[in-house]
């Protein structure tokens, strides 16, 4: 039995020929010339004047928190539903997150919870766009407006996505991409930093590289980390980028597919096609399991493993967080919606390179486990 991954990118575009290209010139360091044609191209996607290519989304995170200046005591309002990186990089500046309930028709942050977070020590608003759909992003800049907030928008998963037309990774003062190989374009690891600022852009870029003072080399001012991008990641990149409308039809074509297969499917929730501002893109393909299903999302993912299907489970919530709880932070928080999506949440296998012969597949056994699960 063949195994179908729950991802795998698709690198038969020029990724190889541009590689041999860096081997060839010996450009491989951070110093080649496809990095900064990488940083303009992707910064020109998204209507960007400035764009800081580092090593992945997890540095751009912390690079985008520190330029910004938010530190000790300042506090960030985030949603509970995402990764760790994005709470890792508040907490690491020293500031606090401050968290937000889940929306449950799109998974991303409830806009509506997060005015009544906003406190007198309230820096930012972190905005994380999940899995496919976009936040609603005017109730965000309204109140960063309302509050004097900075924005920061986490667009790694965000790929060729907009927000009523206008792409996401241009919102508010500092945007991140990841390049991670379950993104629409990746570069293996990497990240990237956009914004329109020339200030915040000059920091970015002393942030990324141990900061150096300008003027004179291997003094420094303050503490940083090396968080460079190297010309091979960006070689892979610009090749990835050439393809980026034929990845995001594809996608939409994987999720148009599994809706038809799976919508007949009793006791489970299916991606929203589309809201008001924006047709899903699909990063993954997320399956949320309803409450009369006892099984929970970690043995589903089990029992499609044993029939040869790659499969994960949502992000589990930062107020659930062992390491976090160890700390003390965020005792006794309770989030409802984001707390069901991460038991019940999941998704399949939805790379790119997945053919429709192993989605066919796919749905066959996602059909067989789900149908022995109620």
């Amino acid at each position: 039995m063949n195994f179908i991954p729950v991802n795998e990118p698709l690198l038969n575009g020029n990724e190889k020929k541009y590689l041999c290209e860096c081997i060839d010139t010996g450009w491989i360091s951070s110093e080649g010339p496809f990095v900064g044609r990488f940083e303009e191209k992707v910064a020109a996607m998204v209507g960007r004047k400035y764009g800081i290519a580092v090593s992945n989304g997890t540095a751009a995170l912390e690079i985008a928190v520190k330029a910004l200046k938010i530190g000790e005591g300042d506090e960030v309002i985030m949603p509970t539903f995402t990764i760790i990186s994005c709470a890792m990089a508040v907490t690491k500046a020293g500031a606090v997150p401050v968290l937000v309930d889940s929306n449950k028709y799109t998974w991303n942050m409830d806009v509506d919870g997060i005015e009544a977070k906003i406190t007198p020590r309230t820096k930012a608003i972190m905005v994380v766009h999940l899995y496919g759909l976009p936040v609603e992003m005017d109730k965000v800049l309204e109140l960063a407006e309302k509050y004097d907030l900075k924005v920061i928008e986490d667009a790694a998963e965000m790929h060729g996505q907009t927000y009523k037309g206008k792409p996401c990774g241009s919102f508010g003062d500092i945007s991140i991409f990841s390049f991670y190989p379950n993104k629409h374009i990746t570069t293996g690891e990497g990240g990237m930093v956009v914004t329109d600022s020339e200030n915040l852009a000059e920091r970015c870029c002393a942030l990324r590289n141990l900061c150096f003072r300008r003027d004179v080399r291997y003094i420094h001012d303050e503490i940083s980390g090396n968080y460079r991008f190297t010309n091979l990641q960006a070689a892979v990149g610009l090749a990835q980028l050439e393809r980026m409308e034929e990845f995001v039809e594809k996608k939409r074509e994987m999720g148009k597919f599994y809706t038809e297969s799976l919508s007949n499917i009793e006791g489970i929730s299916l991606p929203i096609v589309r809201t008001e501002y924006a047709d899903n893109i699909y990063w993954v393909y997320g399956i949320v399991l309803k409450e009369e299903r006892a099984v929970t999302n970690r043995e589903v993912v089990k029992r499609l493993a044993v029939e040869g299907i790659g499969a994960r489970t949502f992000f589990w919530c930062m107020h659930e967080q062992p390491v976090y709880g160890k700390q003390g932070i965020f005792r006794g928080q309770k989030y409802e919606r984001a707390e069901y999506l991460a038991r019940k949440g999941l998704y399949i296998p939805s790379g790119l390179a997945l053919t429709r012969t192993q989605m066919e597949i796919v749905v066959e056994k996602v059909r067989k486990v789900l149908q022995g699960t109620v």
